[in-house]
């Protein structure tokens, strides 16, 4: 399966995943807590901890962070120096379940965290890692919210205001369009946070938004509507700032009425492939930002790969490599600030407050990768298109 994964500038859903915090269909997740991925002898590693959705219908991201995590924790193991015991929680995506998810990792010892993958569940979790002074480093909760005032929790993925800005410059670049319909979910954070940059910049670019339309909760199964104003409004090209569940009917509902516009998504979008039951055809043409590429050719990714499918039977997706460079860029701070597993969550994250500011990391989702104090990630944005069935690089 060809496939590129890529994003955006200073922090591009999941992401989400993601990410991004969604509320998205997936096949049920194999256990509502996971015991660690590795067990050294006790005393001798540093408890890492996490949580996401495991079970419930944003299970394909919160698995998909925690075996990519595992790949990481198994490997870093077998080198013999630096040792992680990593156990990650259930919180169904659902902020209350999350911070009682968070407290059980801090009654298990947890010193270094992961967060939360999704955005809604890591607001809550990082005013806990904040008060408490447990250093996190989320793989991909995007929103703003989830970093703002807390000077020790971090983000592998995107901000979302980036990826809204960073798909119209895209957009621009590649003259895909002047004319444009944005279909967004209104009680997400994630999809309103992009949607917000992206009409802003879109109107720096000349690239006129002709069709502005929204869904939330409840109403998320008939986008007849928005479709019938994009397409009335002669929009070329449909945004859309969500997760693939709703997309996946969006596109099915286009093709019931002929509508062939161009589609672009952003990190959420990525796992519509992997949908059960989704027609792959649907997808044809769709363009996304996202920062990973599962078809690159470097030996690090191939090995990566090859793990993850041994693991699970499926490519990793952006969540999974995010992940798995979340532990090595723990390693490569921990290594550095010379840090022992003896230390507590207070001492530790202090130093890697001093780590992650200065270090720079190169990893599966980025090379180069720097964080600023307010804890937003710097990556190089790229695109991919779905092409028979399979994601393509554009770039």
């Amino acid at each position: 399966m060809k496939k590129l994964f890529a994003l955006v500038m200073a922090a591009v859903m999941t992401m989400s995943l993601a990410a991004c915090g969604a509320k998205e269909e997936a096949p049920s997740a194999p256990a509502a807590s996971a015991p660690a991925a590795s067990a050294p002898a006790e005393g001798t590693a540093f408890r890492l901890g996490g949580t996401g959705p495991l079970t419930g219908g944003a299970a394909i991201y919160g698995n998909a962070v925690k075996y990519g995590a595992e790949i990481a924790v198994e490997e870093i193991n077998a080198m013999g120096g630096i040792q992680f015991e990593l156990k990650m929680e259930d919180d169904t995506h659902d902020a209350e379940k999350a911070v009682n998810a968070y407290n059980a990792l801090k009654d298990w010892g947890m010193q270094i965290s992961l967060s939360s993958v999704t955005s809604k569940p890591a607001e809550a979790t990082s005013a806990e890692n904040y008060a408490d002074r447990i250093f996190g480093l989320t793989p991909s909760a995007s929103s703003t919210a989830t970093v703002e005032g807390k000077d020790n929790v971090f983000q592998m993925c995107f901000m979302d205001p980036n990826q809204g800005s960073a798909s119209a410059q895209y957009m621009a670049d590649k003259a895909l369009a002047t004319k444009v319909a944005v279909i967004w979910k209104n009680d997400d954070v994630y999809s309103k946070g992009i949607h917000d940059t992206f009409v802003a910049k879109a109107a720096e670019l000349n690239i006129e938004v002709v069709s502005d339309t929204t869904f939330a909760d409840g109403n998320d199964t008939d986008f007849s509507v928005q479709l019938s104003d994009a397409q009335t409004n002669g929009a070329e090209l449909v945004f859309l700032p969500m997760y693939y569940t709703p997309a996946s009917l969006i596109f099915a509902q286009a093709a019931g009425m002929g509508y062939a516009p161009k589609w672009f998504g952003v990190d959420g979008m990525d796992g519509i492939l992997s949908l059960e039951g989704f027609d792959t055809s649907l997808a044809e043409g769709v363009i996304l930002l996202t920062p990973f590429n599962a078809d690159s050719e470097d030996a690090a990714t191939k090995s990566f790969v090859e793990k993850y499918q041994a693991k699970t039977g499926e490519i990793p997706n952006q969540f999974a490599a995010d992940a798995y460079d979340c532990v090595y860029a723990y390693k490569q701070a921990l290594e550095a600030a010379g840090a022992t597993p003896d230390m507590t969550a207070e001492e530790l994250c202090e130093l890697m407050i001093a780590q992650f500011t200065t270090m720079t990391f190169n990893g599966l989702t980025g090379e180069g990768m720097t964080w600023a104090a307010d804890g937003t990630v710097t990556k190089s944005p790229k695109g991919m298109v779905i092409e028979n069935g399979a994601y393509v690089g554009l770039d």
